[in-house]
């Protein structure tokens, strides 16, 4: 019966998401469009946190690194080609997930945390202190990409509701995708890598193939978050690949609930409007921010999730 409720309330909070470009003012859509970027960044990372077992502190690195190539790519008063934009920063930072993987992989626990901190803190400061995109003042894209289609164009991303039913759709197939994925016996195996590294390998499988694929991917769709954001904003500064920006994303993937698919999404939301909310009250809105991340981590260790699903569904299994 809770799985069947689960997908009702899904189903219902999904049809609300469609419904609020609709019935909300400008500034509610293009928060909302915000908190579904940053839900996909988070299901990201959770992809490697909760499933995998590898805390990064550098995830923000691929973020960044897409955002940027969206930048440069686009022509100073040109749109560029949404497609080709798109799939060419997720390669982008796919391949530098790739590449990092290959190094960072080979440690673990403290070590590892360490490690992909080194490297996000190196992709930073390459953009920060040289002049290849601005510097430290980033770079602005002026024309958000565009997608044709035999001379039509199916929706216009410079209007802020086409924007956010993009990003919507991006998050609904990013879900689907890492709810396939997980439910898969590739799943279950990075499962038993989380539990047990050491027994998988003596099963006979490659632990280490295994992981880098899951630390690429999420680098992908890190990649595809940082590009969103981008086309969002319409700027592109060092702040997006900061150390602090992969530390948010950490706290809200514990604020929503590890392990699971929902919860990374929850955590981005609750945070985010957390941070709102909090801002209305008090200029000092960090104490009170901090305060209650505090509290969600000691009273609910399974993240705001653990309030409406408390028992999990069983070993193995995919959590979405």
């Amino acid at each position: 019966m809770s799985r069947r409720l689960g997908w009702i309330a899904g189903l219902v909070a999904l049809a609300a998401l469609v419904a609020l470009p609709f019935l909300a003012d400008k500034f509610y859509v293009q928060l909302f469009t915000k908190i579904l970027i940053m839900a996909i960044f988070a299901m990201s990372l959770d992809l490697l946190i909760g499933y995998t077992g590898l805390v990064s502190f550098g995830h923000a690195a691929f973020y960044g690194v897409a955002a940027y190539t969206l930048a440069l790519v686009t022509p100073q008063y040109e749109a560029a080609s949404m497609w080709t934009s798109l799939l060419l920063s997720m390669g982008v930072a796919a391949l530098l997930a790739f590449l990092i993987g290959l190094l960072v992989l080979r440690t673990s626990g403290i070590y590892f945390i360490m490690v992909t901190l080194a490297f996000a803190q190196m992709v930073y400061f390459v953009f920060h202190d040289t002049k290849l995109a601005g510097g430290s003042d980033g770079i602005f894209i002026y024309v958000r990409p565009v997608l044709e289609v035999f001379g039509w164009k199916p929706f216009d991303l410079e209007q802020f509701r086409d924007l956010y039913f993009v990003v919507l759709g991006c998050a609904v197939g990013v879900f689907l995708l890492l709810r396939m994925m997980l439910g898969s016996l590739f799943g279950r195996v990075i499962a038993g890598v989380r539990v047990n590294e050491h027994r998988m390998r003596s099963l006979g499988y490659p632990t280490f193939r295994y992981k880098l694929v899951c630390f690429t991917l999420a680098g992908a769709i890190a990649g595809l978050a940082g590009w969103l954001s981008a086309v969002q904003f319409g700027v592109v500064n060092p702040d997006f690949l900061a150390w602090h920006l992969s530390g948010s994303v950490i706290m809200m993937v514990i604020l929503g609930g590890m392990g699971t698919l929902v919860g990374p999404m929850i955590g981005a939301a609750a945070m985010m409007l957390a941070e709102i909310g909090f801002q209305e009250v008090t200029e000092h809105w960090q104490l009170l921010m901090g305060g209650f991340i505090v509290l969600v981590a000691l009273l609910l260790p399974k993240g705001l999730l653990g309030l409406l699903a408390p028992k999990p569904e069983g070993k193995g299994a995919a959590r979405g």
